[in-house]
């Protein structure tokens, strides 16, 4: 038995301290720094826990939760569960003792009890924090204020409620009133008083071209450059491709292969090819081979591993990988020989794949499209070579995405917002993106791709990294359900797909479509990667692993080198005693990276709607109600997805109340009623930037 579970055995039955445990399992006092090294780290994996007087338990003997807190914009939080399938722990905004965003943290679970009296879900796990075991991040990122007595900094991230109190800066950081700083947490004893802490970065002036990036990125802590021994592993690659690689592999060269991507997109990491057959359809899907350039443990790998994915910010991209792989000789560009990993399917009329296979090959892409001029050649004749290979690839992507609705896949995309910024970094224009068929025309085929590979991995039962999405907890989706009835949409049972299908198809086009899916998307779980293959309950796919993106996602680069090895071309995969840590890693820097490029895109938008209200040009924007309450009107702008508030007192010439069961205001004379659903006009009336909230006035 070694220690750790000797240690498990010893409190099974009693809280027992150090020196007890030590006694207990007699051991001698030169392993006494072990041990406490030990308990501390056991401690913080939730194995176990410290309740009073520093005597250790089992975690669920004493009702103690164990996890990383993370914030909601209410000041509420939820500590996440590492056990799969198992509910998280709520916790409200009062009972956060003194924890941040992504802090370790052990909590008291309060037994479930029906909450019908405080509106809560009955059985609900609730909790209080008690305890912080690590710090996930202790500097904070925000505006330098005075007060008459006190320095202090404002937080950018609202999920900050509190001030953190600063001395007077003094040399050598000369921070000035309205600076954006970052400040290292000292110390913060009990949420009634204001945390204290120290600057350590003056970040420039708020407001300033590019603070408002610099600031994301130190908030983040996402990674600025890349390290000297890095980038001189990645330059000492050179730029042509040997002769003897190409000979080895399966020449692609004389294919029509192409390329589709966003318009400013320069890593190109996949590229197709679709042709008739007599059956039905022979498809190439074929990509950026990373793994033959950056090998297990070398720096490029290292580094990699550590960032976890590519960052695209609304003004920049910070890389997995430098830019002598990324844009260079790993990007699929047209007319350049190029080694790729391919899979090749053959797929029958109705859909069904006959046969898969995979290879390394050697493409030379023809052509560079962006989804633009892809969507331009779709909507027109087949008259020439390329138009014809779309149309082709386009009739299969749409018998797949026909085919996946069918076997229950969940229709949640979404709408973006594409930034267009001037060369000071300020936005000229927002631009939205649909999802249209140039961009479902690859998003089936790439899906296509990954479930191939996911399915030959498990039939080989190659250790892997798996993209998984659990099944939801019926509890969170019998309170969303209650949402949608709100809103006039009339569902059963939402832990049945079909009912989950059916509302998505009501919503359809209409006002509500945009917050009922991502009401919907909340409800559910995130998806993760994980050594084990749990499936994909957003797609209904049994097998699903991320393989089409290596240039921007190291899961990828972890898929590829479990397919070499299954395809016998190495003799050593991935480890499978490191995947659940590097599984939960890469799941984490996803996190962060999708909250950096959501929080960039916002403060973009806001950043365009202060430019209209500066310039007074009172230009006034379609807008739609999605709720109303008794002090004013929150609309959503859909041409830009941004929501704001319309206060009461901002409507003219009437005196408005609510009229509670409709969820409406009416007009005491003129009887003028707004509801949800609901298209108006509207101006830029404030922005708050510190709330990063507008309200606007209808015209």
């Amino acid at each position: 038995m070694n220690l750790r579970e000797a240690i498990l055995k010893a409190i099974t039955d009693r809280p027992l301290d150090k020196v007890e445990i030590s006694k207990v399992l007699r051991l001698p006092p030169q392993n006494r720094t072990k041990l406490r090294d030990l308990l501390r780290q056991m401690e913080v994996d939730g194995d176990v826990a410290r309740i009073r007087k520093d005597r250790y338990v089992i975690p669920r003997d004493a009702d103690l939760f164990t996890g990383t807190i993370q914030f909601h914009a209410s000041g509420a939080a939820h500590v996440l569960n590492e056990k799969a399938g198992q509910p998280d722990l709520y916790v409200s905004g009062e009972n956060t003792f003194v924890a941040l965003h992504g802090d370790r943290v052990v909590a008291r679970v309060n037994r479930p009890r029906p909450g019908a009296a405080r509106g809560e879900t009955p059985g609900r796990l609730e909790g209080v924090v008690i305890r912080i075991l690590e710090r996930g991040n202790a500097t904070i990122v925000g505006t330098l204020q005075r007060s008459r007595n006190f320095f202090y900094v404002a937080a950018d991230d609202p999920r900050f409620v509190h001030n953190l109190y600063v001395p007077a800066p003094k040399p050598p950081i000369a921070a000035r009133e309205g600076d954006k700083v970052v400040a290292l947490l000292d110390s913060w004893p009990s949420r009634h008083v204001n945390p204290e802490g120290h600057i350590v970065e003056v970040l420039g002036r708020t407001g300033a071209p590019g603070v408002d990036m610099l600031s994301i990125i130190r908030k983040h802590h996402l990674p600025a450059g890349f390290p000297p021994e890095v980038q001189k592993e990645a330059e000492a690659i050179s730029p042509i491709i040997d002769e003897r690689e190409a000979a080895r592999r399966e020449d692609l060269r004389g294919r029509f292969i192409f390329t589709i991507d966003p318009d400013d997109a320069r890593d190109f990491d996949d590229a197709i090819d679709v042709e008739r057959t007599a059956n039905g359809w022979r498809v190439g899907v074929h990509i950026a081979d990373v793994s033959h350039y950056v090998r297990p443990r070398n720096a490029l790998d290292r580094e990699a591993y550590s960032r976890g994915n590519s960052v695209y910010l609304a003004d920049r991209v910070i890389p997995m990988l430098p830019e002598a792989l990324s844009n260079g000789i790993c990007s699929l560009r047209p007319d350049e020989d190029r080694l790729t990993f391919s899979v090749f399917a053959e797929i029958d009329r109705r859909g069904k794949i006959l046969s898969a296979r995979f290879a390394r090959t050697i493409i030379r892409s023809k052509v560079r499209l962006t989804y633009r001029q892809a969507f331009a050649h779709l909507q027109k004749p087949a008259h020439d070579d390329l138009t014809r290979k779309l149309h082709t690839a386009w009739e299969l992507s749409s018998l797949l995405r026909k085919n996946r609705f069918a076997h229950g896949s969940l229709d949640l995309d979404f709408p973006e917002v594409k930034v267009w910024l001037d060369d000071q970094g300020r936005p000229e224009r927002l631009e939205k993106v649909e999802n249209d068929i140039s961009h479902q025309l690859i998003e089936e085929l790439m899906l296509l791709a990954n479930e191939l590979v996911a399915r030959e991995l498990k039939r080989h039962r190659q250790a892997t990294v798996y993209r998984v999405h659990e099944m939801p907890d019926e509890d969170r989706l019998l309170e969303y359900r209650e949402t949608a009835l709100a809103n006039g949409f009339r569902i059963g049972d939402l832990s049945k797909r079909d009912e989950l299908q059916k509302l998505l198809r009501l919503v359809r086009g209409r006002p509500q479509e945009y917050a009922i899916k991502l009401g919907l998307l909340k409800s559910l779980k995130r998806a993760r990667y994980a050594p084990d293959p749990l499936g994909h309950y957003g797609l209904n796919k049994a097998d699903y692993a991320h393989f089409t993106s290596p240039i921007r996602r190291y899961a990828d680069l972890v898929v590829h080198r479990s397919l070499e090895r299954v395809l016998g071309l190495t003799k050593k995969g991935p480890d499978s005693s490191v995947l659940a840590s590097v599984s939960e890693h890469i799941s984490n820097t996803e996190r962060v990276a999708a909250e950096a490029e959501k929080e960039s895109v916002k403060l973009k938008k806001l950043e365009y709607f202060q430019m209209q209200v500066a310039k007074g040009n009172g230009e006034a924007f379609k807008a739609r109600i999605m709720e109303v309450r008794n002090f004013g009107i929150f609309v959503e702008l859909p041409d830009f997805l941004i929501s704001g508030l319309v206060h009461v007192s901002s409507l003219d010439g009437d005196f408005y109340m609510l009229d509670v069961p409709r969820g409406r205001l009416v007009g005491r004379k003129t009887k003028k009623v707004f509801q949800v659903g609901d298209t108006v006009e509207v101006i830029v009336a404030r922005v708050d930037t510190y709330k990063q909230q507008i309200d606007f006035k209808i015209v």
